[in-house]
């Protein structure tokens, strides 16, 4: 499932990258081309196991985003209740 584009580019400011399943590789030279290969399918390896952690990572920060934008929002509202319920005494 996984797919190789070798796209020699001299012009890129990086050897090789990894877009979903695909490794591109822009090396023009054979021997960099395919250290960096090796490494972009390795990372593609460590980042698809790391894929759980992040996703649990992010809903947690999405879960307490959201508790804490409502502990905001409640704040502010009692604040604006106790400033005017000042003004009519």
């Amino acid at each position: 499932d996984l797919e190789v584009i070798w796209a020699p580019d001299a012009d890129s400011k990086l050897s090789g990258e990894v877009k979903g399943k695909t490794i591109y590789i822009y090396e023009s030279e054979e021997e960099k081309a395919v250290n960096t290969l090796i490494h972009e399918f390795i990372d593609f390896l460590v980042s698809r196991a790391l894929e759980p952690y992040i996703s649990f990572a992010n809903a947690m920060i999405k879960l307490l985003s959201d508790i804490a934008y409502r502990r905001k929002e409640e704040t502010i509202e009692t604040i604006v209740r106790l400033l005017t319920s000042q003004e009519g005494r």
